[in-house]
């Protein structure tokens, strides 16, 4: 059946891919079927989208972020007369068991691009005689509840190209998206907070396109000070995070003001460990592989923190070997660390993901792009065990833009794979030896995306090539 779908008008290139993830988490196999309202614009609001059930659309409805809401369909017109006609002619078997006089119900008017007085608003709902409503109104908690929706005239600018005509849509409430969640879990109240926090919204966007759900094991490699793993611990999962910098996971900013108080202010589950760990080393034992329902991370790509990876400048030119820490240093020692640029991150972000990820599980990431070419096809990073579902861009500004790629893994890890992954390990690591004993940049090392901040540890860009920041290579 031909559903109403409603989105909020902001992150435009997500809104269907969520709705698609969504989807499937509640059981649909197949891509959904999408139209557009007669005169409307792809970047409209408004959408139709062809779900098997009503229980479906109730459940996308009310786990989604951008859904504004489903609606079952009344009628639609150009005009109130052609709307009028429109509900009159709609099944009456459909209608009436939503009219009748033991039940309750509310009609709320919309507008998108304009904003009507009360007065129009109130006028409006007067008209809907025709419609033989026998229930009592209930403005607080109705049983039932419809929408009258109306979107602007030709060339009012409502940030969208002026359609040839306004279009009137009335129809009953299937679901609605909670906005309390978003207030509940701003940035602003949060306890311990980092540089790079992500902001709840697209924490929760990330959750449900990773299909987030209860007893799933999510993991988050650049943790961080946790903001992904509570989005995905307020839907059940249980979760796992590591960054390579202690005193972060460890330390935090107090025994009060920790990734753990994050998870305590919000009355959420703990989660199962916070390791301190190197996306470039991984901890993992041998052996162990296929054990993470989903991967949701945002890379470090060198905008507001440059990637680090293990290592040093003088270990790594062989200058110093392998050391021990001492007993009596062990708990306030912090490793060296070297740059790490964002072309090694994706490929040991991808190696990591496709050996401990289940079959079908899902890797869901950032990617940064340049804008300032839009004729040159993005490639993204590509992996055998993945499939890129979805790729949904967020623009930052005239220059720089953000892409989350959604990955779900269709094949095996293989020792042939591993192989593979082992020699372009060695590879990265020898291009960087190079790099830093020659002082030059290859662009092995840098890839363009590293460039939008200066490359992958701005600062070291800064000292050895200051004409090189910001250029490609």
């Amino acid at each position: 059946m031909w559903y109403l779908c409603v989105f909020f008008h902001r992150l435009l290139d997500y809104r269907k891919p969520e709705v698609e993830a969504l989807a499937q988490l509640f059981g649909v196999s197949d891509s959904l079927e999408w139209k557009l309202p007669l005169y409307h614009h792809p970047d409209s609001p408004f959408h139709f989208v062809n779900l098997p059930n009503e229980d479906l659309a109730r459940n996308i409805a009310n786990r989604s972020i951008l859904v504004k809401g489903i609606y079952e369909l009344w009628g639609e017109g150009s005009s109130y007369e052609e709307l009028e006609e429109s509900i009159m002619s709609y099944p009456d078997e459909r209608k009436l068991p939503y009219l009748t006089s033991e039940s309750t119900f509310k009609i709320t008017v919309d507008t998108f691009g304009k904003v009507i007085s009360f007065e129009e608003q109130n006028d409006r709902i007067q008209a809907f005689t025709y419609i033989p409503f026998k229930g009592r109104v209930n403005l607080k908690a109705p049983e039932h509840k419809f929408w009258l929706m109306e979107t602007d005239d030709y060339g009012v600018n409502n940030g969208l190209p002026p359609v040839a005509q306004r279009r009137i849509f009335f129809g009953r409430e299937i679901g609605g998206a909670d906005r309390k969640l978003l207030p509940t879990y701003q940035l602003k109240s949060r306890k311990y907070l980092g540089p790079t926090a992500m902001d709840a919204e697209m924490a929760f966007l990330m959750a449900n396109q990773a299909l987030v759900t209860p007893g799933k094991l999510i993991f988050d490699p650049f943790v961080g000070t946790g903001s992904i793993l509570v989005a995905a611990a307020h839907f059940g999962a249980m979760t796992m995070g590591a960054d390579i910098d202690i005193r972060v996971v460890r330390d935090g900013r107090g025994p009060d003001c920790n990734v753990w108080s994050n998870f305590k202010q919000y009355g959420l589950p703990m989660p199962i460990g916070l390791l301190r760990a190197d996306n470039n080393l991984p901890p993992w034992r041998p052996g162990l592989k296929e054990v993470f329902d989903a991967i949701i991370c945002d890379p470090p790509y060198g905008v507001r923190a440059g990637g680090r990876k293990s290592g040093g400048r003088k270990l790594l030119k062989g200058v110093i070997g392998p050391y021990t820490v001492p007993d009596d240093k062990r708990t306030d020692h912090i490793p060296s660390t070297a740059p790490y640029s964002l072309a090694e991150c994706m490929h040991d972000l991808l190696d990591l993901a496709a050996k401990m990820l289940v079959l079908g599980g899902r890797l869901v990431c950032f990617y940064p792009v340049l804008r300032e070419d839009e004729t040159v096809e993005v490639q993204f990073p590509e992996h055998q065990c993945f499939k890129l579902i979805a790729s949904s861009e967020q623009i930052l500004s005239s220059r720089y833009s953000r892409v989350l790629l959604t990955m779900v893994k269709i094949s095996p890890y293989t020792d042939e794979i591993a192989e593979a992954a082992r020699l372009q390990h060695v590879e990265f690591r020898e291009n960087h030896v190079k790099w830093l004993e020659d002082g030059n940049l290859h662009s092995s090392v840098f890839s363009p995306a590293d460039q939008i901040a200066g490359g992958a540890d701005s600062k070291t860009f800064k000292e050895l090539k200051p004409k090189y920041r910001g250029k490609y290579v």
